[in-house]
């Protein structure tokens, strides 16, 4: 071959690789272009969905969050309820202790004067045999006061001088045949005395 004609099948070769290259790099070019797009169309489709997501999400916690504000505001009034409640018993627990001091000074009061009542009764009761005792003595001379068998604790049952302690029992064991009453009662005791005793 001569030398003009591989110079110039060399020369059109070039001309051909670089028209090919030209339209390879146009190609590619192109299918990167075509491809780049693609993708951010998926990468914006992912985006969208990942957005649409996140709006559900929110709306869920949005709801969550008003449900959590309502039983936070029910806790609240609950615990201010509370609070209110347990200040109402404490005041009711000191005005308690303070009526039921009050009532125990009553108490030991009452008990002191039902103790010298008592007593009371028991110096009268005691005042009132002596006089009667005093009495029998005046109207009948042959009493004698002094005497051990006068007994202020005694009484007569069924014509027996009978303690007190055990008139109780005594009443029991003895039923009377007649009308049930005893017969030396107060009221059917008479005594007799003298018209227009003279005193000294």
């Amino acid at each position: 071959m001569e030398p003009n004609a591989m110079i110039k099948a060399m020369l059109e070769f070039n001309n051909k690789a670089l028209i090919m290259g030209r339209r390879v790099g146009t190609l590619l070019q192109r299918e990167i272009k075509e491809g780049g797009k693609s993708k951010v169309e998926e990468i914006q489709e992912e985006l969208k969905t990942q957005v649409a997501k996140h709006e559900e999400e929110k709306t869920v916690w949005e709801k969550e969050r008003e449900g959590w504000a309502v039983e936070r505001k029910r806790l609240g009034s609950w615990k201010v309820w509370c609070l209110d409640s347990e200040k109402n018993m404490n005041g009711r627990i000191n005005d308690l202790e303070a009526d039921n001091e009050v009532l125990k000074e009553k108490y030991v009061s009452l008990e002191s004067e039902l103790e010298d009542l008592k007593g009371h009764i028991i110096q009268e009761h005691i005042n009132g045999f002596n006089k009667g005792l005093r009495q029998a003595t005046f109207f009948c001379k042959e009493v004698e006061p002094t005497n051990s068998k006068y007994d202020v604790n005694k009484d007569i049952f069924y014509g027996r001088l009978v303690d007190e302690d055990d008139l109780s029992v005594e009443q029991a064991k003895e039923v009377p045949a007649t009308s049930g009453r005893d017969p030396t009662t107060e009221e059917d005791v008479i005594m007799q005395v003298e018209t227009d005793p003279v005193i000294n």
